[in-house]
């Protein structure tokens, strides 16, 4: 099919319109528990690994940063405070943002990509199944757990890892980092980190399996069905964390030192 100018906005329809009926396939009945917990066990068992190890290095990172910004103006005291709150409100989701859209929702657009070329889907609803409550809601609400919970594992790794960065690399003090966390840091903020995360995860479900289930030409079409779910979750994801970012900062006043 040749590419015209609406090509953008009829792409941008579809998407939204199988969005809508994933969200009305959610409340039908029988649910999937049995394909929801085995797809959240594998979406968990393919990034939790990735998201441990790169969460080390995000906490070293931004510790390494935020310790020598603050050394300059002579507050050394605040690191902890600095550090959960670039930790909670931009590191781990944006870190599960990436492990979630790139391993998580590759896995499942290349899954439902395959049934798709297998003519496994077309099967389902000569047999009057709809794909989108047997296979999409149950992967969509596996990913937007998974992230909930990778969101929590990367805030935890990253403050850990910028303790030990901070107090070894930068002679920071122990007492004084802990005592910090809530000097500026407050309650709304790790919320927000896993209103984010359960987004990102909405978001990459959506995509991947919009992708995968539109997927044709073979192998090849499923590959850069894969490929091209990723950078569209790239897209959105980095969109709404700024949208989300923004409402957050008119709706939470940022808490006095």
């Amino acid at each position: 099919m040749s590419w015209t100018p609406t090509a953008p906005l009829r792409a941008a329809g579809n998407l939204f319109s199988f969005a809508v009926d994933v969200a009305l396939a959610l409340p039908r009945r029988p649910f999937q528990w049995r394909e929801l917990i085995r797809q959240a066990w594998f979406l968990a068992s393919v990034t939790i690994v990735p998201t441990a190890l790169v969460a080390i290095p995000f906490g070293a990172v931004i510790a390494l940063q935020v310790g020598g910004l603050i050394k300059q103006f002579g507050a050394q005291s605040f690191a902890g405070a600095a550090m959960v709150l670039a930790v909670l409100r931009e590191a781990a989701p944006i870190a599960t943002a990436l492990l979630i859209a790139g391993a998580g929702g590759s896995a499942i657009c290349a899954d439902l990509g395959s049934r798709k070329i297998r003519d496994e889907v077309d099967a389902m609803l000569v047999l009057g199944i709809d794909p989108v409550h047997r296979l999409v809601v149950p992967r969509v609400l596996a990913a937007m757990a998974v992230a909930v919970l990778l969101n929590g594992l990367v805030s935890v790794v990253g403050v850990l890892g910028g303790y030990v960065f901070n107090v070894v690399l930068q002679d920071g003090t122990p007492g004084a980092y802990l005592a910090s966390f809530t000097a500026l840091a407050q309650l709304p903020d790790l919320w927000a980190g896993e209103i984010k995360a359960l987004v990102f995860g909405l978001i990459a479900g959506i995509v991947a399996a919009y992708k995968g289930l539109n997927a044709g030409g073979g192998p090849k079409g499923v590959g850069d069905a894969v490929n091209q779910s990723v950078v569209l979750t790239f897209m959105l994801l980095f969109l709404a964390n700024f949208i989300m970012q923004a409402i957050y900062f008119q709706v939470v006043p940022p808490k006095g030192a």
